[in-house]
């Protein structure tokens, strides 16, 4: 998931509202985070985990619901994006792993980094040789110094390792730093077959396309380059297992040509503008892509979207939830899947009144703010740690 995220930041054509889990009313909280006055019963039978969607069928229906997707991997416990937070996703039971926020080489592969500086994310920074690579650039209208992956082969890129971006939150992924290399979307590829095998059943990957005008500016067409991929692999298929996701819905419609994965629009927040709109001069914000309007523009050429939390309970001045939003009955009435991003344990990232004490590093009531969000009927949801996100999903289809 890219930098437009919450608290720091697709299968065939789902139908609309018949067959389809049914929708809790609207949840008021607490001040214990309990969820309160909720219109309707959860019909935790068609939601329970193991099971299919409504309907069956191939592709994203036979996931379980909701779907717990390992952002980044289990970024929560391994430095993102490294085939150690891959690994240990699939061994804590996520049904899908985001692997991995793609950019380019200078060279043209697709690498797995969140961002295309990586100064934040491996020791290229300890690297004498490469201190002359420092730069500042503009990147979607923001200015940005450090060390970018358009400016090395993938051979330069493989000599660096890994780190924590987030070391005040996860000191203990520290432990980690320097263990694993930058993995190509190839050798994803690779180990999406390998790990199908070694496991039994089926992997599922979540790459997104990050900044992809951006990149086209330079003459990367990213779009190009994972269409290539997925061909090559045989995994460019409607029910192929690999779900494509871009903060820019341009870059989504150009995907739906090049190749038939289920596809999702990522929505971050409501007043902000997705870049190619604002190079394309297109004045709309993402509010107006989450009207009915504008999820059904969406549905024409994709499958899913992939809000901000806040886009399914906003927040108010003190951080606390508030009243769900109709975002999940639109965009299931217009055909989509909504898997928002992201959820995590530690206190900074959950809304103010799920969390305990100040600690940075400390868990605050992380299972009380999945109730929360799942009783909105939410298909899945981002989470950095997938084994918290599975046990909260069998509390609440358990009632």
């Amino acid at each position: 998931m890219g930098a437009q995220e919450s608290g720091e930041r697709t299968d065939e054509t789902a139908t609309g509202g018949t067959g389809r889990r049914a929708l809790l009313g609207a949840a008021v909280l607490g001040a214990g985070g309990t969820v309160l006055g909720l219109g309707g019963t959860a019909r935790a039978a068609e939601a329970r985990p193991g099971a299919s969607r409504p309907g069956g069928g191939r592709g994203l229906k036979g996931l379980p619901v909701p779907t717990v997707i390992g952002h980044r991997g289990a970024s929560g416990y391994r430095p993102e994006h490294t085939f150690g937070a891959y690994d240990l996703a699939l061994d804590l039971g996520a049904d899908i792993v985001e692997a991995g926020d793609l950019v380019p080489t200078r060279d043209g592969h697709l690498v797995c980094r969140h961002e295309p500086e990586i100064g934040g994310t491996t020791d290229v920074a300890d690297h004498p040789e490469f201190a002359d690579r420092e730069r500042t650039k503009l990147l979607d209208g923001v200015s940005v110094t450090g060390w970018f992956t358009e400016d090395f082969t993938l051979a330069e890129l493989k000599r660096l390792r890994a780190i924590e971006r987030i070391p005040a939150n996860r000191p203990h992924n520290t432990l980690y730093d320097g263990r694993w290399e930058i993995p190509t979307f190839e050798e994803v590829l690779r180990w999406q077959n390998e790990q199908t095998r070694k496991r039994g059943k089926q992997v599922w990957i979540y790459p997104e396309l990050k900044h992809p005008t951006y990149f086209r500016k330079l003459g990367l067409g990213t779009e190009e380059l994972l269409a290539r991929l997925l061909r090559k692999h045989g995994k460019d298929k409607k029910n192929s297992p690999v779900i494509i996701q871009s903060f820019e819905p341009t870059s989504i419609q150009r995907m739906s040509r090049l190749v038939g994965n289920p596809l999702a629009v990522l929505l971050s927040g409501a007043n902000s503008r997705p870049w190619d709109f604002v190079e394309t001069g297109d004045p709309r914000k993402v509010a107006d892509l989450v009207t009915p309007k504008g999820l059904k523009e969406i549905a024409s050429y994709a499958q899913g979207i992939g809000p901000t939390l806040d886009l399914v309970i906003p927040k108010d001045a003190a951080g606390n939830l508030t009243r769900p939003t109709t975002l999940v009955r639109d965009a299931h009435r217009a055909g989509l899947i909504l898997h928002p991003y992201t959820m995590r344990n530690e206190n900074p990232f959950l809304p103010a009144n799920f969390r305990k004490g100040n600690d940075p590093d400390a868990y605050g009531d992380v299972f009380g703010a999945f109730r929360a969000y799942f009783a909105t009927g939410i298909d899945g949801v981002f989470t950095d740690h997938p084994d918290t996100g599975l046990l909260a999903r069998e509390d609440f289809v358990n009632g």
